[in-house]
């Protein structure tokens, strides 16, 4: 293995300039070999998650490439996420790589609740499809995005909207009440399960989509009458976002996870209390990031835009990402040279301790047959 450094990268995005105390919207490390420039770099940025300090940075250094952990303008904010200006400013990394560290070759490397996001920028970067945030005009940024060569898929959700509605606790009867409950459509109501019958799993999951569609048809009522009084936006609350079936019955999606457990631990404790994703929104956040019927952080139709090589790994321990999700990802790619990898370990890849130098072998080695 090589000796590794990194250094910290900050600067402005097309859209948005220096903060007054001080910070750039774009902030992150880039890890590479010791007095070296790597011919290719990786890139990974995530929709509010901190990726600065992300567990593969050093791992690719040491095997000879280059990898940018990157944030946007959002991370620790994703109340007030507009994807136009994320995807600006990824490309505001992307560009860095190119000019500032000398990087020829690009990966896109979508991980986690991130893989739609760099999904969203490869295909926008091809050409512009999406539609701006409902009360705001596409930035002319993101006519000018730098298209990357090769995506890689790593412990990814399927998208944005997708991995709410999955675990959105549709037993909920008040949007302002996280105590009220359903019983009919309670998944820790004995009767209901776990096992759970087709017969709920299926009533459960149109229940799910259904509630995803009540917020998004409220936000454009609400939107409507807060443009007739001259506001422009509002912040409301979320509640019982954990509770995806999958968490609780191991027989739907089997892989080798532990159920009864999510990446906080006990499922009901965490959907009951404030845990969540999605948990605090403005109208335009949840049109932007959230909404299955307005988002474009829906990862199917970019995805199928990918032509690029591309590379899909999945752990069989995940607790929020199933072997279901990381088909989805494959099959949905319209790349003609694409490779679907299962392997051990949980979904940051902590465990066992071998985990994260065998994903980083299987990446360096799938970069070098690219």
């Amino acid at each position: 293995m090589r000796d590794w450094q990194r250094i910290f990268v900050s600067i402005a995005s097309p859209t948005s300039t220096r903060n007054g105390a001080g910070f750039f919207p774009c902030q992150g490390l880039y890890y590479s070999p010791t007095n070296d420039i790597p011919r290719t770099a990786l890139i990974a940025a995530h929709y509010n998650v901190d990726f600065s300090e992300h567990y593969l940075g050093k791992y690719m250094a040491e095997r000879g490439y280059g990898f940018l952990g990157w944030n946007t303008r959002f991370r620790g904010n994703e109340a007030f996420f507009l994807l136009e200006h994320a995807l600006i400013d990824i490309g505001a990394g992307v560009k860095w790589l190119k000019e500032e560290a000398g990087v020829e070759r690009v990966v896109i490397l979508g991980n986690s609740g991130g893989g739609s996001l760099m999904a969203a920028y490869q295909s926008q970067s091809q050409g512009v499809t999406m539609k701006p945030t409902p009360g705001l005009d596409l930035p002319d940024a993101i006519y000018d995005l730098i298209e990357t060569d090769l995506y890689i898929s790593l412990c990814a959700h399927l998208g944005r909207p997708e991995v709410l509605t999955s675990w959105f606790d549709p037993s909920i009867t008040d949007e302002t009440d996280p105590l009220s409950v359903d019983p009919e459509l309670n998944m820790y109501e004995s009767k209901n399960g776990p096992p759970y019958s087709n017969e709920f799993i299926s009533r459960y999951r149109q229940a799910q989509v259904m509630r995803n569609h009540r917020i998004t048809d409220w936000c454009h009522s609400e939107f409507n009458r807060l443009q007739a009084t001259g506001l422009s936006d509002r912040a409301f609350n979320l509640y019982r976002t954990w509770a995806d079936l999958r968490l609780m019955d191991g027989n739907i999606d089997p892989s080798n996870r532990e159920v009864g457990k999510c990446y906080i631990g006990d499922p009901r404790v965490a959907n009951f209390n404030p845990r969540g994703i999605g948990l605090t929104n403005t109208l335009r956040t949840w049109l932007s990031m959230w909404s299955l019927k307005d988002s474009h952080c829906r990862g199917t139709p970019h995805l199928q835009r990918i032509t690029q090589p591309a590379l899909v790994i999945q752990s069989d321990s995940d607790n929020g990402v199933f072997p279901s999700d990381a088909r989805a990802i494959f099959d949905a790619l319209g790349s003609e040279k694409k490779k679907l990898e299962m392997v051990g370990g949980d979904h940051y890849l902590q465990a066992p301790e071998t985990a994260r130098h065998r994903v980083a072998n299987l990446i360096a080695e799938w970069l070098s047959s690219v």
